[in-house]
């Protein structure tokens, strides 16, 4: 590990362990031979902050979907709680320097699914009261107002409700994230936010052909928003190879339209077999490298003050070669510093940056 990988607060914009820990019935510091992030690895990995995901899988939409994003974030405090030691739950940019300060691992909350909230700004606000910082407005599927890149449109982007959703998210000093969303969904909320917006866990579609990264037009409107864009390692939205061959084999059910297509199940119990489906398509791999490229990509078509990382650890079937678990997150700091980007500006991209933006969006509440 680096002496600047060592010293750097360093963020993770999404991490989806929450739902792994829930399926498996285990707590982060217990041991589980799927885990790309768990205790022992956080502590290997130099990450100062992570946010977990209280993941919604589709299926949940109009089935108990909030009740199941309550479980989740019930979830998260009881795992902080549980080891005060090394973990101290966090909701603002001042606790993620406080735990670096006391060399602690802070976790914030992050909604992924819009449709967790049922259209209603009170259960909005309520999983703001109880800690969550931001929310994915879609997954892979669109929902009754928002569009998602992974299911069909509704809404020409964002609904008059999308709209009030992401006024309020604003008001609550709550971040708009805006993976997942449809290419005219990200311009609704550009035109309709008052602060900087982030993408939690999206990559660059110029190097990787996937609806789910940002094209450079995407990334330098970001940068006009003053907003960023943090880097995710799955495979299928680092390597184009990977993207294509997935693109192109036999896609899944669509599940009666809750949204399931190659980057996830379409219901709650198939991970399994999506898992088995996916080891089955003989996919080429993705590399460190490939990462390193994104990041650097995105730098120079954004600038470096809007680029960060979104690992997505436990929530893809595949992360690229040197990179396969959060212990390895320091190569990444190494490979960078390798392919010239200068210490400063590998610091903004680990952390600096996200809490720049972090703080801007609490500071305009």
């Amino acid at each position: 590990m680096t002496d600047l990988h060592r010293r750097a607060i360093i963020v993770d914009g999404h991490c989806d362990s929450p739902y792994r820990m829930l399926r498996h019935n285990v707590h982060l510091d217990e041991h589980d031979a799927e885990a790309q992030l768990d205790l022992a690895l956080l502590q290997k990995s130099g990450i100062t902050a992570s946010f977990f995901a209280a993941y919604v899988p589709p299926f949940y939409a109009g089935r108990g979907a909030a009740d199941f994003a309550y479980r989740l974030i019930t979830l998260i405090h009881e795992e902080a709680r549980r080891r005060p030691d090394v973990l101290a739950f966090c909701t603002d940019s001042e606790g993620i320097r406080t735990a670096k300060r006391d060399a602690k691992h802070a976790l914030l909350i992050g909604v992924e699914g819009g449709h967790a909230i049922e259209d209603s700004l009170d259960i909005l606000r309520d999983f703001y009261a109880r800690g969550a910082r931001y929310m994915t407005l879609t997954h892979v599927n669109t929902n009754n107002w928002c569009d998602s890149s992974g299911d069909a449109p509704r809404h020409n982007g964002l609904s008059d409700f999308g709209r009030e959703v992401v006024r309020t998210m604003n008001n609550l000093g709550m971040i708009v994230d805006v993976s997942h969303v449809s290419d005219a969904a990200y311009y609704a909320v550009l035109e309709t936010t008052r602060v900087p917006v982030v993408a939690t866990h999206s990559s660059c579609r110029a190097l990787c052909n996937h609806p789910r990264n940002m094209t450079d037009e995407m990334l330098r409107d970001l940068a006009k928003n003053g907003g960023i864009c943090m880097i995710n390692f799955f495979a299928a939205f680092i390597s184009n190879d990977v993207a294509q061959v997935m693109k192109n084999s036999t896609k899944r059910s669509q599940g009666g339209g809750t949204g399931g297509t190659e980057e996830m199940p379409d219901d709650r119990t198939d991970w399994d077999s999506y898992l088995q489906w996916f080891q089955s398509l003989g996919l080429p791999k993705a590399t460190l490298d490939q990462v390193a490229d994104h990041v650097i990509h995105a730098a120079t078509v954004a600038g470096v003050d809007h680029v960060g990382i979104g690992s997505d650890f436990d929530g893809v079937p595949a992360l690229p070669e040197g990179l396969t678990d959060a212990s390895m997150l320091p190569a990444l700091t190494e490979r960078l510093l390798q392919r010239g980007v200068s210490e400063s500006d590998v610091e903004k991209i680990l952390g600096k940056n996200f809490l720049r933006v972090f703080e801007q969006i609490e500071q305009r509440r």
